[in-house]
């Protein structure tokens, strides 16, 4: 190195700076202090809070038994990274054997509260593929372990992958992508900061997993309550939106990298597609362009409403040229879609109907249902990565009379009817029973009709989960849907009490857990179901579905029984 430098009679000397080895080791070690003394001081911290109990481990699975046998259950505290204060969602309490039996074949279900088989997990898909394996293929066992949760995405859905890599899974079932906007880190939550890049997303959730990162953030946070999908009703995010593209890049980097913890723990891995109510489920929010002139709002305005009045008038063909002019103005808003779409549909052009159907959804701005896009992905990267493809969205239509899902597959928006549910059970036991069939003909998959008798589906139950919707309809956003009273009128029908004599009901349970009496979904529902009428029964039932030792049970009163 050799700098130039004035002298004092204002001559420029050369002058050599020589760059010795030990001047060199000085530089080294002023960079480590300046970046190893922080570290070491942060990790001091980090000990020293987890000795002094601050804070809590955010592993998915914690040590624990099961009927006095070595366990891994699910930790309560898993998710509190990813919610605020109070809001905190759980999915149905699930273990795993810390040894696994000889000829077991183990099955974890990744996804949201549609995997988790909401309004009830005992009738998902999760359940329906249980008994079907466990009939077809009676000299194995099955451990089917459905880690679906409420309002997660493909953020949290990853470190649960990660968690169970250790399991010995034989199976990774992935049915996810409703959640993308609205959940953690999506554009559109009310969970976390959202529209973030990958490398901002992971560092985050690295941070707030510490106990360091637990305290800060304790105490820079309010506790709140959860209040479900109304909480969501002012984040609407539009389809061109610039933040959607980053949340499909999110998306898809996660679901590969899912895929990849499966694979590199030995598992094979089913990738589905997502299916939506779309003839039913009306969008919750539409925008207008945003360069839509006041004139323009006011033809816009004027022609709806014409066609809305011939509509009303049993006039689909004439209020479907009054939406389609409308559409000349103004094609981007939902609301409008849905119309044309239900126009088309009266006058029995299917394929045009559910081509509007399906664009009604991908511009909603509340954004509760994966879009075509999110299908998309799920299509190419199970593709790409070589792993089995059920499409539910296809399956789904395909069963549904003129081709478009409505509320027969699917309840509301997302969560699928018990027979949605049997519909892809079904498709994924064909891609998986070959495989088990050891070289021999596939096994056929149960009925419809026989799987709901061995998971105890009674009429007692399809009244209970009808009563679910009809109240959970009754709240925002669905009331602000423009066929809410339609939807209303459909569950009402539902809420009626069963024309089923109890004790008929008593004996479809007792039959089922006859079949299968180490089923403790079957105990918990049963025990449901008798707590009316004898809760002495209904509390030993009940503490029959205790998820490991030591934890309690408690009474649809509130009464702890265990």
């Amino acid at each position: 190195m050799t700098p130039q430098v004035e002298s004092v009679d204002g001559k420029v000397e050369t002058q050599t700076v020589r760059d010795t080895p030990a001047k060199r080791r000085r530089w080294i070690l002023q960079i480590a202090a300046a970046v190893v003394v922080p570290v070491v001081v942060l990790l001091i911290v980090e000990a020293g809070l987890r000795m002094a109990g601050v804070g809590f481990s955010s592993s998915l699975l914690v040590p624990c038994t099961v009927k006095g046998s070595p366990a891994s259950c699910y930790n309560l505290f898993f998710a509190a990274p990813y919610f605020p204060a109070g809001m905190v969602q759980t999915p149905r309490l699930y273990s795993i054997p810390a040894t696994k039996p000889p000829g077991t074949y183990r099955i974890f279900v990744l996804g949201e509260s549609a995997a988790m088989g909401d309004p009830d997990s005992a009738y998902g898909f999760s359940r329906y593929l249980e008994v079907m394996l466990r009939e077809r293929f009676p000299s194995m066992k099955f451990e089917v372990v459905n880690t679906g949760s409420v309002a997660i995405n493909s953020h949290v859905v990853l470190r649960i992958a990660e968690g169970l890599a250790d399991q010995k899974p034989d199976l990774f079932i992935i049915y996810s992508g409703n959640n993308e906007v609205v959940g953690p880190y999506g554009p559109g939550t009310m969970l976390t900061s959202g529209g973030m890049s990958m490398p901002v997303v992971r560092s985050s959730i690295f941070f707030r997993s510490t106990r360091i990162g637990q305290l800060l953030t304790s105490l820079g946070t309010k506790k709140r309550v959860w209040h479900g999908m109304e909480m969501f009703l002012d984040q609407q995010v539009p389809a061109d939106s610039p933040l959607m593209q980053q949340t499909y890049s999110n998306y898809e980097e996660n679901l590969r990298d899912t895929i990849r913890v499966a694979q590199a723990a030995g598992a094979k891995v089913v990738v589905s597609t997502v299916a939506t109510n779309l003839k039913d489920c009306a969008p919750f929010a539409s925008l207008h362009r945003k360069n839509l002139s006041a004139d323009d709002l006011k033809k816009w305005s004027k022609l709806v409403q014409q066609g809305n009045d011939l509509d009303a008038a049993n006039s689909p063909a004439e209020a479907l040229k009054q939406y389609q002019a409308a559409a000349t103005i103004d094609d981007g808003y939902a609301e409008l879609e849905f119309r044309i779409a239900r126009a088309a549909w009266r006058l029995r052009d299917y394929r045009t109907a559910g081509e509007h159907f399906l664009r009604a959804r991908d511009l909603d701005t509340l954004r509760f249902r994966a879009d075509s896009e999110i299908n998309d992905i799920n299509r190419s990267v199970a593709v790409s990565t070589r792993v089995a493809l059920v499409d539910a969205e296809k399956i789904l239509s395909d069963a549904a009379p003129d081709g478009i899902i409505g509320t027969d597959l699917i309840y509301e928006h997302v969560h699928m009817t018990p027979e949605g549910n049997y519909l892809l059970a079904r498709a994924i036991f064909a891609q998986i029973a070959p495989a088990l069939s050891k070289g021999t003909q596939a096994s056929e998959p149960l009925s419809e009709a026989e799987c709901e008798r061995l998971l105890a589906l009674t009429g007692f139950d399809r009244w209970r989960l009808a009563n679910d919707m009809f109240g959970r309809l009754q709240k925002a956003p669905f009331t602000n849907q423009l066929n809410h009273s339609e939807q209303l009128f459909h569950f009402a029908w539902g809420t009626e009490p069963p024309n089923e004599n109890p004790n008929d009901t008593v004996a479809h349970y007792q039959w089922a857990i006859a079949q299968h009496p180490d089923d403790p979904m079957l105990h918990l529902r049963f025990g449901g179901f008798l707590f009316p009428y004898n809760r002495n029964a209904a509390a030993e039932q009940m503490g029959m579905a205790q998820p490991w030792d030591g934890y309690p049970m408690f009474l649809p009163d509130g009464t702890q029984i265990r």
